[in-house]
């Protein structure tokens, strides 16, 4: 039995790094002040907060003059501030809800996808874009929508990477189609932050969407990063922190954490883009070589970590117990949503059969893996994979 805890979940959650705790421990003891205080302990939190964001412009290559990096609870919160705020600014400034479109993609992350739903009962218009077998969303299917729409104002909303099958999207081709019609267009790039170089201007998007425990920092702490054109309603009451768009005191320890990861997206990029993708690839070849298997996702234009594979004739949440009691931590899908015991509606808009996706399984490695890990792992799935059909209903997988 290994008795090292092999941990291939990393789109869950990423292990924080040392170094960006240390930034933050000051920040949990000696510097406590409030950065609204106006005393020097207040004004010393201010300055962290000040020093983080320029640290996250940086990083994104924002545009700093009238850009604003809005400290959120995580990227939830801050893709609801991004589309609830968008749609109810644009009724205070007058536009009606005919006038109104929210557009997303079909396999955005729940925490897109419900507060469209939200909007949809509240009388809103919002559309959801098909995407291919591979993932991948056809800018075609987003300008016939647009060039048939007669509202005023529309907000599209595409994530630049998957989180279950780690499918890259062509975002600046998307943002141009989208400008081309005058809507803004809002991305969720939570998922690639220190995976793939994530350019604002380059992409030119509207709003961006990033999260720090995905990328070695700290839980409960992300930004919506918006351009000078637009404009939002907050969503939260209160004091009027963070330019009046995210009220209550901000999370000046996680704030920190979340600064320092911008700070380190270079040397993250360059270690996935290097030795992750090679164990990445490595990985994928002895999986699909298990017979009845399939790669999910694209297969080039994916994150550097992922590796999402359907095993027919196998349930994906007995892999994961079964794995789990050799030491592998991996997951069927987001994590945002397992509890719910649902089908991935990822696998079901790529057109993925039933027997497909209640056999698929994530795995997605991080930073502190190494080839040892890899090969454990692929020795481990080829025994468990085999045990499992031999219980299957589906004889045609039995080996």
């Amino acid at each position: 039995m290994n008795k090292r805890m092999i941990y291939l979940d990393n789109a869950a959650t990423t292990p924080v790094l040392d170094e960006v705790l240390e930034e933050m421990l000051p920040y949990m003891s000696a510097r406590y002040g409030n950065p609204s205080s106006l005393h020097s302990v207040g004004r010393d939190a201010k300055a962290a907060l000040d020093k983080a964001r320029e640290r996250i412009c940086n990083a994104l290559n924002m545009d700093g003059s009238g850009s604003m990096v809005i400290f959120t609870s995580g990227a939830t919160e801050a893709n609801n501030l991004a589309i609830k705020g968008f749609a109810y600014r644009m009724l205070r400034d007058g536009i009606s809800k005919d006038d109104l479109m929210v557009i997303a993609s079909s396999i955005e992350h729940e925490s897109v996808l419900e507060p469209c739903r939200a909007l949809e009962k509240e009388g809103f218009n919002v559309r959801y874009l098909p995407v291919d077998k591979d993932g991948m969303l056809k800018s075609e299917s987003l300008e016939h929508i647009l060039a048939s729409s007669k509202c005023k104002s529309i907000l599209v909303s595409v994530m630049l990477a998957n989180n279950e099958v780690g499918t890259i999207q062509r975002l600046k081709e998307i943002a141009e189609v989208a400008h081309k019609y005058g809507a803004f267009v809002h991305s969720d790039a939570a998922q690639a932050i220190g995976k793939v170089k994530v350019d604002a201007r380059e992409l030119a998007v509207d709003m961006l969407t990033i999260s720090a425990h995905k990328a070695y920092g700290p839980k409960g702490i992300g930004a919506l990063c918006i351009s000078k054109d637009v404009r939002l309603e907050p969503i939260l009451h209160g004091g009027g922190h963070e330019y009046g768009l995210r009220s209550g005191t901000q999370n000046v320890p996680g704030i920190v954490g979340l600064g320092k990861v911008a700070e380190l997206v270079p040397r993250f990029i360059a270690l996935y883009q290097g030795r992750v993708r090679q164990l990445r690839d490595r990985l994928i070849k002895g999986l699909l070589e298990i017979p009845y298997t399939r790669l999910n996702g694209h297969p080039e234009e994916r994150l550097a970590n992922n590796a999402h594979i359907s095993f027919l004739g196998v349930n994906g949440e007995d892999l994961i117990i079964k794995l789990d009691e050799h030491g592998i931590a991996v997951s069927t899908g987001s994590a945002c949503s397992t509890l719910k015991q649902k089908e991935s509606h990822v696998l079901r808009a790529m057109g993925l059969s039933r027997e497909e996706i209640n056999g698929s399984l994530r795995l997605t490695l991080g930073i502190q893996n190494d080839e040892q890990d890899v090969d454990y792992t692929l020795e481990v799935m080829a025994d468990v994979v085999r045990e499992l059909r031999r219980v299957s209903p589906y004889s045609k997988y039995r080996s």
